[in-house]
Formats: C-alpha cells, sequence, structure tokens
C-alpha cells in the first residue's frame, strides 16, 4: 500500500483548533480525526467516555508497542485559529491541538520508514474529570503498550514529574432571612469565607522535588440577592499537590470544622517520570491524564508549546516549536 504524503502538522493543528471542543463538546473534533486517520490507513476505533465524548484509538494492525497520546477537549470559549508567520494563534493551539497535530505527524513519518508497532490514543475529558482516560484505561489492548508518551505542553523537554491535583467543593448551609434582621438568619457566605480565610493562611506540605503546595479557589458562588440572608453557598478549589492526598484534605476538613461540607470531585497523584538520554528534562506543575492510564505502559511526558499560554486568550504556539515537536517525537520513539 502506498502511504499518503507526510502530514503537515500546522495545517492540521489549525483545522483542529478550529473546531470548538469545550465543555463536552469534542465529538466534532473526533469525528474530523477519525476521518483524517482513516483516510490515512488507520485503523480507528471509538470508544464513548461518556455520551457524545468519544476517546479515539488508532493502530497500524500490529501491536502498539509505543502508543501517543494526549487529549482532545480543551478549556472555554473556543477561539478560532488564526496564523501569522511565526505563530498559530488560538483555543487548543498548545493545550493540546498543536501536540495532537505533531504527534500525527510524527507516527506517520515512524510509520513511511516501516515502524508499525505504533498507537495513537486521543481521549476526552482531561480538563475536567479524567473520564476519557478512566474509559481508556480499561480498553484490552492496553496490555499491548510498553510505553506511553503523553503530550501536554512541556516546551520540548521531557518532564521527570509532575504535581498532582486535588479539586474540592465548598458547601455551606445557612438560613435566609430579611438583610435588616440578620439575627433572624444564619448566612452561609459568612461561614464559607471563614473557611476559604483559614485555607489562605493554611501551612501547605512542600516536597525538595516537586516544591509546595498550591491551592486555588476558582470559583465562589452563593445567595440570591444583597437584601436576603445567604441560605446557601459555594466555592470550587484547585490544589496542586507534591504527596500524598490524605495531609492535604485533613487540612481543608479541619479548616471547614463543620461549616462546611467537604466534596472530593477528583484527586490525581503527583507522578515521577521516566527521561531518555539526550532530552532537555523539566518538572512541571500542572497535572496529566497519565495517573489515570496506569495499564498503557512506561509513561513520559513531551510536548511543544508552553503552558504559560495554554487556558488565556493569548493562546498560541510557534509553528517552528510544533515543527521541532514532530522531530523530537519521532527520535523519542526511534529512542525507545
Amino acid at each position: 500500500m502506498t502511504l499518503a504524503p507526510p502530514v503537515d502538522a500546522v495545517a492540521l493543528a489549525r483545522a483542529l483548533v478550529d473546531i470548538p471542543s469545550a465543555d463536552g463538546d469534542e465529538r466534532a473534533v473526533a469525528d474530523f480525526l477519525a476521518s483524517f486517520l482513516v483516510e490515512r490507513g488507520w485503523t480507528v476505533e471509538r470508544q464513548e467516555a461518556a455520551p457524545g465524548r468519544p476517546n479515539l484509538l488508532a493502530t497500524t494492525g500490529a501491536p502498539a508497542r509505543v502508543v501517543f497520546s494526549s487529549h482532545l477537549d480543551t478549556v472555554p470559549p473556543h477561539i478560532p485559529a488564526r496564523e501569522d508567520k511565526e505563530f498559530l494563534h488560538g483555543r487548543g493551539a498548545c493545550d493540546a491541538k498543536g501536540i495532537v497535530a505533531a504527534q500525527v505527524a510524527a507516527a506517520e513519518r515512524l510509520r513511511a520508514t516501516g515502524v508499525k508497532e505504533l498507537g495513537l490514543l486521543f481521549v476526552a475529558d482531561e480538563e475536567e474529570n479524567g473520564s476519557g482516560a478512566r474509559a481508556a484505561n480499561k480498553h484490552p489492548r492496553a496490555r499491548e503498550c510498553r510505553w506511553l508518551i503523553n503530550g501536554e505542553p512541556t516546551e520540548n523537554k521531557l518532564a521527570t514529574g509532575t504535581k498532582g491535583s486535588l479539586r474540592l467543593r465548598l458547601t455551606a448551609e445557612g438560613k435566609n432571612a430579611h438583610s435588616a434582621y440578620p439575627e433572624l438568619g444564619h448566612s452561609a457566605i459568612d461561614d464559607l469565607l471563614a473557611v476559604l480565610s483559614e485555607l489562605r493562611a493554611a501551612r501547605w506540605p512542600e516536597d525538595p522535588v516537586l516544591g509546595e503546595t498550591t491551592c486555588n479557589i476558582g470559583v465562589i458562588a452563593g445567595g440570591t440577592r444583597p437584601n436576603v440572608i445567604a441560605a446557601d453557598a459555594h466555592a470550587d478549589l484547585q490544589i496542586r499537590l507534591v504527596g500524598p492526598v490524605e495531609p492535604v484534605r485533613e487540612i481543608v476538613e479541619r479548616a471547614a470544622g463543620g461549616r462546611a461540607r467537604v466534596d472530593v470531585l477528583t484527586a490525581i497523584p503527583p507522578v515521577r517520570l521516566t527521561t531518555a538520554p539526550g532530552f532537555e528534562t523539566a518538572l512541571v506543575r500542572y497535572a496529566t491524564d497519565i495517573p489515570n492510564l496506569t495499564n498503557w505502559g512506561k509513561p513520559l511526558l513531551l510536548g511543544p508549546g508552553s503552558i504559560h499560554l495554554a487556558h488565556t486568550p493569548e493562546e498560541r504556539i510557534a509553528k517552528a516549536e510544533l515543527l521541532r515537536g514532530v522531530e523530537l517525537y519521532e527520535q523519542l520513539v526511534r529512542a525507545l
């Protein structure tokens, strides 16, 4: 069979960026990518992580000993693609549609030289709950994989480790009353603010390699009107872990002290990662799908783009860095 022409990684990245895939809306980008890979001779399997949220697994027919992996979803809002001489701009340019394009291009280059024991695994729902990776971890073909090359923006450096992540919701309950007579009610907002104040002043665990635990209060909501004592309030937190979950959860529970209920939404441990000779290395502070893909061989983490631009209105990736990522992915597979 004659192989298709080499993949233009920048053009593929732009096409992916132009397809919205935030907030559980991955189907359209999965459909596009599945068609693209089938046309180039890959065998593509869909796996529904949740209704309307497919994972894609593409293989060559040989056992997939090395698998490239990244995610199809982005954070909102959608930002259409645009290019200038140096950069590709738009939502997902670096996190992680540019990475997906680089992985596809590298896999095609490897396949063109006779390397067949490859796979491509692209999952849904990395940005929120990791349901795509958890579903993929149950796939029977995971046992074939010896090496998983996960893609996140690492500035083309092999990551030596990642922080973990603990997502929590704090919920306080009070009693409505007219704000002119606060003694007749109980403010859930007051309780929630007291808990959050203690957490902002808390001493969190530290690690000599991974650094300090950090806590972000990402969402606060509650009440109905300024002239009503609030009967309910909640806050969503994301804590970047450098060690076990339990000591951090205990700090949160102590601060809550009966004033708020603590619900764990997701918990991902920190990870120490494999590296390879000849590659630049770096420690990254964010969490990835790797802890939810434990059945897919030994993990490595590498990708073009900067996490400092991910999730921002200025998200972009340098075209030269994207193309260098293709080269590094190919080199890494050959090294492995």
